[in-house]
C-alpha cells in the first residue's frame, strides 16, 4: 500500500481534508459565538454550519437541484430572537427518505447549537484548543498531499506549532482566540487553494489501476506469497 500510495492520491484530498477542516473551524467559531457574540451573529454562525453540512449532501443523498433549498437570514417575529434563519424549499419528486435525512442533519445542527448546558470553562477551553490544533493539522496534511504527494501523519516538524495551539498559546483569557490564529487559518486556506490549482495530482484516482492493484494483492495472498 505504501509503495503504491500514489494510486490513491488525487485532488479529492482537498475536499476530504478541506471539508473536515472547515467543520473543525465551524466548531471553533460556533463555540466562541455561543458565549461572546450577539444573537444575530450567532444566527449567522448557525447558518454557516448548516451550509457546510449541505455541501456534503451530494455525496450522501439524491442530488438537490440548484436553488431548490436555500437559506437566508431575516428579521424575526419571535420575541426571543432579533433575526433568524429562513428556508425556501422547491422540490418535486424527491426521495422521501433522503429528504427526511437532510432535515435530520440540519435539525441536529440547530438543536446541538441551542443546548444550554452549564459551561465548564476549563473543559471547554481544552476542547476549543484541541479543535484549533486539529484544524491546522488537517491543512498541513492536505498541503503535503497536494504539494509533495506524501501522507505524513506524524507531524514531527510541526510539533511545536501544534502543541503550542493545543496548550492555549493563541487563546485569550476570556476564551476567545487572538486574531493571529485566524490570520494563520486564512494563510493556510489561501495556500490550499493555490495548491489545488497547481498540484500534479489528477482530479480523480485511477480506479482501473486501483482495481488491478487490489486483484493482484488478493491473488498473491491466495498463492501464499504474503
Amino acid at each position: 500500500m505504501i509503495d503504491n500510495k500514489a494510486l490513491f492520491l488525487s485532488k479529492r484530498a482537498a475536499d476530504s481534508f478541506g471539508g473536515y477542516a472547515n467543520a473543525q473551524l465551524r466548531r471553533l467559531q460556533n463555540a466562541l459565538a455561543r458565549d461572546s457574540y450577539p444573537q444575530d451573529e450567532k444566527e449567522r454562525h448557525i447558518m454557516g454550519s448548516v451550509q457546510s453540512a449541505m455541501r456534503s449532501f451530494a455525496d450522501r443523498y439524491a442530488t438537490l437541484p440548484e436553488g431548490s433549498l436555500t437559506l437566508t437570514i431575516d428579521k424575526s417575529e419571535r420575541e426571543d430572537l432579533d433575526s433568524e434563519i429562513f428556508v425556501d424549499v422547491n422540490l418535486k419528486h424527491y426521495p422521501l427518505r433522503d429528504y427526511k435525512n437532510i432535515w435530520s442533519d440540519m435539525n441536529t445542527i440547530v438543536k446541538d447549537y441551542g443546548k444550554l448546558n452549564k459551561r465548564n470553562h476549563k473543559k471547554d477551553d481544552l476542547h476549543l484548543n484541541k479543535h484549533a490544533m486539529h484544524l491546522i493539522r488537517l491543512y498541513l496534511m492536505c498541503l503535503d498531499i497536494l504539494e509533495k504527494g506524501e501522507v505524513i501523519t506524524y507531524r514531527e516538524n510541526d510539533l511545536d506549532l501544534l502543541m503550542g495551539i493545543r496548550n492555549g498559546k493563541y487563546q485569550k483569557a476570556d476564551g476567545t482566540f487572538y486574531m493571529e490564529f485566524f490570520d494563520m487559518v486564512t494563510d493556510y486556506e489561501n495556500r490550499l487553494k493555490y495548491a489545488v490549482e497547481n498540484t500534479n495530482l489528477p482530479d480523480q484516482p485511477d480506479m482501473k489501476r486501483i482495481e488491478e492493484f487490489v486483484m493482484n494483492v488478493n491473488e498473491r495472498v491466495v498463492r501464499g506469497e504474503y
